[in-house]
């Protein structure tokens, strides 16, 4: 019996343990849920900067095609040619221009000679009748009329000459500004037009390399900052460890409805040819930040499926605030919502903390 009894003893004190054990470990779990660490709202634009992808374009790029159809005469150029303006790329031979010119030479030459004689015959003719009783006014004003009609069919003829000659002209195919050939399709002998193209691609391709365009599509959420930003770095994947800097010089001033993003162009200056066209890039832009937002830790910020949200503490209760985010810059974040200078926020905020609790 004295066995039966301690037995029993034993087992009450195990049991009394066990729930004091237990009683212990809840009341620890209850302090750690109600033991957070609180943070201050704050009100000040963030700059930052933002790294985005870029492609670097040829300043000037053009397509080049005659403006008359003829035979290509001589090529002076090939793939890779450095051209100045005005330089000669490629002659073109079409007899029946060179024949048109000469044709309207001559007419103008005879039409000028008409006109020569009748202006000639004028003159005499005026002479003559200050003398009273020779001719009479009649003829006078005949030979003025024959006078103004020779003199305009010849401005019609030099007209239609100096048209014939800058079609002649058109034969010669020039460089309309400094840069480098970049592709060439065709070969003396070919029937060339102003539609002429090989396989889709034009005779010739010009590209300005010397200055270098770099277009960068902006985000929406930071189009607005760039008012006053000037000057932005680069670098290139082709040339790893190389910086390079350049001005922002135009804006598109309006969004691309597929992308929700803004044009933005960076003149480069490319005077050694490092920097290629076609080139893809990264760009380190700084923004400037809202003056209207607010300043959070990114802990503090509670992403899910549904939304981004902030816990608020008023009135020792938690609040579910939903935010928009901005810039972020080292461990802040810029947020957009129902928050107050000085509000407190959860620094460590999680999902699992639900709204309107008590954690006093």
């Amino acid at each position: 019996m004295y066995k039966n009894i301690v037995i029993i003893t034993s087992v009450v004190v195990l049991l009394a343990a066990c729930n004091t054990a237990s009683s212990k470990k809840r009341t620890t779990k209850k302090d750690n849920v109600n033991n957070y660490t609180l943070t201050e709202v704050i009100k000040k634009p963030l700059s930052s900067s933002i790294e985005l992808p870029a492609v670097l374009e040829a300043y000037q790029k053009v397509s080049i095609y005659p403006r008359v159809n003829g035979f290509v005469r001589d090529i002076m150029v090939d793939r890779g040619s450095v051209v100045k303006k005005g330089q000669l790329l490629l002659q073109l031979d079409a007899p029946e221009i060179i024949q048109q010119y000469y044709a309207a030479q001559s007419k103008y030459l005879q039409a000028k000679a008409v006109f020569a004689g009748s202006r000639d015959n004028y003159e005499r003719t005026l002479a003559v009748s200050e003398t009273p009783g020779t001719i009479s006014p009649h003829d006078v004003e005949v030979a003025n009329a024959k006078m103004l009609a020779d003199s305009a069919i010849m401005n019609s003829e030099l007209a239609n000459l100096r048209a014939l000659e800058a079609t002649r002209s058109y034969l010669t195919v020039t460089a309309p500004f400094d840069g480098v050939i970049t592709e060439r399709n065709i070969h003396p002998g070919a029937l060339v037009g102003p539609t002429t193209n090989v396989d889709g691609r034009p005779m010739l391709m010009l590209e300005q390399e010397g200055r270098l365009r770099l277009v960068v599509q902006v985000p929406e959420a930071y189009s607005a900052q760039l008012s006053a930003v000037r000057q932005v770095k680069f670098h290139v994947n082709a040339l790893p460890g190389v910086e390079f800097a350049g001005g922002i010089s135009r804006q598109a001033g309006s969004l691309n409805d597929h992308y929700r993003s803004e044009a933005v162009e960076v003149d480069v200056q490319n005077p050694q040819h490092q920097l290629k066209p076609g080139m893809y890039a990264e760009i380190v832009i700084p923004v400037t930040g809202s003056l209207e937002a607010m300043v959070v830790p990114g802990s503090a910020i509670v992403t899910s499926t549904e939304r981004k949200y902030v816990i608020a503490i008023k009135n020792g209760r938690t609040h579910w605030i939903d935010v928009q985010e901005g810039n972020r810059h080292n461990d802040s974040t810029e947020v957009f919502g129902q928050l107050m200078p000085g509000d407190k926020v959860i620094l460590q905020a999680t999902d699992e903390i639900k709204n309107d609790i008590n954690i006093e």
